[in-house]
């Protein structure tokens, strides 16, 4: 068997894992009545064999959209419709987590609803920031952001409640776990960040002041799951849709330390150079963030198995996500665990249209496992 180490179970936080190959959150913008169904439980139910699915990123409110065709989480509809999903990839024997998702700034009247603006920590729009947006000829496609309005602080426990009620949604839905959303240069990294966050109240200005909001979320989401079932995603480093930040180090340690006292399960760092550029971690970063966080440890960011395994032996994670790969390759862990060749993904079908590019791939013995 190859890249052994990879096969390894795992305990993540109360949920144990039978490998360390985790799907990674995809985008792939095939809801566009933002309910998941029959499309969605095969795609999700072809990759049950992960150690553990992380879902597509999932509105937790019609604020928080700033892509058309993606999946929410505030309606009976989608609660039932993600139960479906659920129940298809526990069927297969496989286990899925939601992530929770606001866009903040990176939306356009056209997304939200009645045509208000996005909202964001300051009224800062997002330098060559693009959305996804549907036409008025029915078409969609990328969008610049618009200028966002700056939360009113007594505004955020209503989204944190936001938060809460997707939360509990996704525990009636069967979800084993819940991953909250603060990365890539939406809302919670917003906050998070020195150039997005210019702030003068309690969610602004020091390192724990730009910290408090996403830790409220967390909290809120901890009081319905149990941290032992709670992971966060994030992505210190990163340069995405013009948002800057000069303190990325600091925040990522005290997030880090802040998550370990909550007993989190598990911490999702998303690598800067995940989108083939040329910005990597620190060095010693990766040892940093093993001594202050006492949960799980997941990297996400151009793996192959190879470089997944030797991360894992050498003790700087405990797992991998892998995100394109996963798209092409729905049975991924057997093909590392035989070393077998993987699909390329055809980048034409990654967002939006029907089955193809989505449930059509192949598996090694070139069967499909289609909608009937």
């Amino acid at each position: 068997m190859a890249f052994e180490t990879l096969f390894t179970p795992l305990q993540l936080g109360s949920l144990s894992i039978p490998n360390r190959v985790v799907m990674a959150p995809l985008t792939r913008a095939r809801t566009p009545d933002s309910v998941p169904g029959e499309i969605q439980e095969a795609y999700y139910g072809q990759r049950a064999g992960a150690g553990l699915i992380i879902s597509e990123a999932t509105n937790i409110s019609p604020t928080a959209r700033g892509y058309v065709y993606t999946p929410g989480i505030w309606t009976d509809e989608q609660e039932t419709g993600w139960k479906g999903v659920v129940d298809a990839v526990h069927a297969k024997g496989g286990r899925i987590a939601l992530q929770l998702w606001h866009v903040g700034r990176v939306s356009h009247e056209m997304v939200q609803p009645d045509g208000q603006q996005p909202v964001a920590p300051s009224a800062l729009k997002g330098e060559g920031a693009q959305c996804f947006v549907e036409f008025e000829d029915g078409t969609a496609g990328q969008h610049p952001t618009s200028t966002p309005r700056a939360l009113e602080t007594d505004e955020i426990p209503g989204i944190v409640a936001d938060y809460r009620q997707a939360a509990e949604r996704a525990k009636r839905a069967g979800f084993d776990m819940v991953e909250v959303h603060a990365a890539n240069a939406y809302l919670l990294n917003q906050f998070l960040a020195t150039g997005t966050n210019k702030r003068t109240d309690q969610y602004g200005g020091s390192l724990e002041n730009r910290a408090r909001f996403p830790l409220e979320v967390v909290d809120a989401v901890i009081d319905v799951y149990g941290a032992d079932r709670v992971g966060i995603r994030m992505t210190p480093f990163i340069e995405l849709f013009g948002l800057t930040d000069d303190e990325p180090e600091a925040m990522a340690f005290y997030m880090a330390e802040q998550l370990s006292k909550r007993g989190l399960a598990y911490l999702h760092l998303n690598e800067p150079n995940w989108a083939g550029g040329d910005i990597t971690f620190p060095d010693g970063f990766r040892e940093q963030m093993r001594e202050r966080f006492s949960g799980s440890l997941i990297y996400c960011g151009n793996y192959d198995a190879e470089r997944a395994d030797k991360r894992i032996s050498e003790n700087t994670t405990d797992a991998v996500a892998f995100g394109r790969p996963y798209i092409a390759n729905p049975d991924l862990p057997e093909r590392f665990r035989v070393n077998a060749p993987l699909t390329e993904p055809n980048h034409e079908t990654f967002y939006g249209g029907d089955e193809k590019g989505y449930t059509d791939y192949p598996f090694m013995n070139n069967g499909y496992d289609r909608i009937q």
